[in-house]
């Protein structure tokens, strides 16, 4: 179970490795060499921060856009914020520019989106993923990479932990604004498609490199460009 209570950085208990059954040679690939992937993230690391300072002329910008139009066509706060679960399943507060009308309800981890309470501005927020430029303040502060698996909500990562055990390999690495599996498969709303999407991001932690980082950015404009996935 997830432990929320002390906010921000708190650590979710029982996470490791995924378990040999259903982790080990499904993708038939090894963890590479300590010292390459020590490197590899190092210099991920800054590729995050230099990508994160370069957009936020465009998220300041973006703000003061939406400060004009909420008013009219999305009436409410400017940010979603919510705990999402990280690397080594520590719990951080993720930042959004608000789409939906605001419901205290939690959805269910197997239940479909609620399309009808997406705003029309938010609407094409969601088609462009603009709703998601906020994250990069999350990048700077060290929650979050530009690229990695997508972080999930806490009661949605603790259904997901106990029903697919190479679940939990995602949490080696830090959660993305983009991801492999999510410009793959785009999004998910049952078990089984969780289970898809867990075996994706386990291809992704245990093979990320440079050529894949780009495949998946990539990807990523042709699901702006197209907007595959969006709900």
């Amino acid at each position: 179970m997830y432990d929320v209570s002390n906010g921000d950085g708190c650590v979710v208990d029982g996470v490791g490795r995924v378990s040999s059954d259903e982790g080990a040679a499904s993708d038939g690939v090894s963890y590479g060499h300590d010292e390459t992937r020590i490197a590899f993230d190092f210099s991920k690391r800054v590729f995050d921060v230099v990508t994160s300072i370069a957009a936020l002329p465009i998220f300041f910008g973006l703000c003061l856009a939406l400060l004009v139009l909420n008013p009219v066509w999305n009436k409410g706060s400017l940010f979603f914020t919510q705990p999402r679960v990280g690397k080594s399943g520590r719990v951080f507060t993720i930042f959004k520019f608000r789409t939906m009308e605001t419901s205290l309800r939690v959805r269910k981890a197997d239940e479909a989106h609620e399309v009808k309470r997406v705003t029309p501005l938010g609407f094409l927020m969601r088609r462009t993923r603009i709703d998601e430029v906020p994250q990069f303040l999350n990048v700077l502060m060290g929650h979050m990479s530009v690229v990695g698996p997508r972080p999930d909500m806490i009661e949605h990562a603790d259904e997901f932990s106990r029903e697919i055990p190479i679940y939990r390999e995602r949490t080696r690495v830090l959660p993305g604004i983009t991801g492999y599996a999510q410009t793959i498969q785009g999004y998910t709303d049952t078990i089984e498609m969780a289970r898809e999407k867990a075996r994706l991001d386990a291809f992704y932690v245990r093979n990320r490199n440079w050529r894949l980082e780009f495949l998946v950015i990539a990807k990523t404009f042709r699901v702006i460009l197209t907007g595959y996935g969006a709900r």
